[in-house]
């Protein structure tokens, strides 16, 4: 029984191109109290896999939040194994204001503590006792109230490409870190203003407009479905958008255009610009903003160090790695010093310069990615600290001496050898087939979750 991934991203980009069929992004959230979350989570695997649905969804015993790509002729069927649980009949799906087929490339299920990381004790307020939904036309009339208190509980990497007109931005990194910095802010007003909140999809809201009635706000709203369906209210309601920029999202597009307006810079040369990306060095990583003529200058890194580390041998980069016990502190979202023109806490809500046709980014991305074929040969069994030599088991066509072969991981990144010595089944071979187990050096760490792939152009 198949409950987790067994193709790489690029593999089954190539296999939706070559399937040719429109696929749909969405979200989802819903609160509930889940018993079993680990059998939840494969239920949801098995009937999801079938339908060549892919994304990434966090389980919790206080429900599930999703954010997914289906094909769009399983849309239906989809909402059917969704609706086969109680809790999530008439589920609203936030269909995505732009599509992209690659989207998401994997079907990642996982069981968390909670499906947000809020920081909260649940147990000490009622988390139903919820603040009121506020459509896309009632949350414009409610801006222009002057007891109106407007504040985006995203984070600052997000509001800087895109946040509603007069919103308080926090200067943050998490949703947790919110939380506190309105609460102190707001101290004075939690009877006297309205406290309108807005988030992506909702779901931080959720959470948020009962933390802040437990907290003593009288007047707590928020937007229902987040800017996602906003965007989609508007557009089809014929409204003025009072949101001005792009609105970040979680996946390969990482942002998609409500208005063309663009509100933000690149990072390293201070040009209108409104385009993510992640720095090319795999030991470094930073979400950052940069336009295409940094882009190509800088090879798509953050800075001269990291720029002439892409280009030091592979042994060499994984020896600058090793020992450093960075974390996530090498995913800080563009607060680093390098970075000359980074913006977050208080923003203006002027626009920059307007996105024309060709300045509007398509998703490429993945595209980007994919260069260059291969095909699974099996897994790692086992990693040698002292000989630095990897035990592989082969579990798909043959392997031969010469072979240009990848390693990939979710830590250990992708990294390319060329096979030039191995023992096969213990003893040294030209070849391996399947069934067999192989070990070679590798002169860096390999772990139980990493890929062997044989490169065939």
């Amino acid at each position: 029984m198949q409950l987790y991934n067994t193709l790489s991203a690029e593999e089954r980009a190539e296999l939706i191109d070559q399937a040719g069929k429109q696929r749909l992004t969405l979200s989802f959230y819903a609160y509930a109290k889940i018993e079993n979350p680990q059998q939840f989570r494969n239920d949801l695997f098995l009937a999801w896999n079938q339908l060549d649905a892919l994304g990434r969804t966090y389980v919790a015993k206080e429900g599930i939040n999703a954010q997914m790509s289906v094909p769009a002729e399983n849309f239906e069927a989809f909402r059917e194994t969704l609706e086969a649980y109680d809790f999530m009949r008439g589920i609203r799906l936030n269909v995505a204001v732009e599509h992209d087929d690659h989207s998401f490339l994997k079907l990642t299920v996982k069981v968390r503590d909670k499906i947000v990381a809020d920081g909260l004790n649940d147990e000490t307020f009622d988390v139903t006792n919820i603040g009121v939904h506020l459509k896309a036309k009632e949350f414009n009339q409610i801006l222009e109230d002057p007891n109106t208190i407007v504040v985006d509980f995203r984070n600052h990497y997000e509001s800087e490409i895109g946040h509603f007109k007069g919103a308080i931005t926090p200067d943050v990194e998490t949703f947790r870190e919110s939380l506190p910095i309105i609460n102190e802010q707001l101290q004075n007003h939690k009877e006297d203003k309205n406290l309108v909140m807005y988030c992506t999809g909702g779901i931080r809201c959720e959470k948020a407009s009962a933390y802040f009635k437990h907290q003593g706000f009288k007047n707590v709203f928020q937007l229902e479905g987040g800017i996602i369906n906003y965007a989609k209210q508007i557009k089809e309601e014929g409204l003025e958008s009072k949101f001005i920029g792009k609105n970040f999202v979680f996946d390969h597009r990482l942002g998609e255009r409500i208005t063309d307006d663009i509100v933000s810079q690149c990072h390293q040369c201070g040009k209108p610009c409104d385009n993510h990306t992640n720095c090319e060095n795999e030991g470094c990583h930073l979400l950052f903003i940069q336009c295409d003529e940094c882009k190509a200058v800088m090879e798509n890194c953050c800075s001269t160090e990291c720029k002439e580390i892409i280009h030091m041998p592979l042994v060499d980069q994984v020896k600058l790695r090793r020992g450093v016990k960075n974390g996530n502190m090498i995913f800080r979202k563009g607060k680093s010093d390098k970075l000359l023109f980074k913006h977050s806490g208080d923003l203006s809500d002027v626009s920059l310069a307007k996105a024309d046709e060709k300045e509007i980014q398509k998703p490429v991305a993945i595209r980007q990615k994919i260069k260059i074929k291969k095909v699974l040969l099996g897994k790692a069994e086992h990693y040698y600290v002292k000989a630095q030599v990897g035990l592989f088991s082969i579990e798909n066509q043959e392997i031969n001496l010469g072979d240009k072969i990848l390693i990939s991981g979710p830590t250990t990144g992708n990294q390319e050898l060329i096979l030039e010595k191995m023992l096969v089944n213990g003893i040294e071979s030209s070849s391996a087939k399947v069934g067999d187990k192989i070990t070679f050096e590798v002169p860096f760490r390999v772990r139980l979750s990493d890929k062997l792939f044989k490169i065939i152009s």
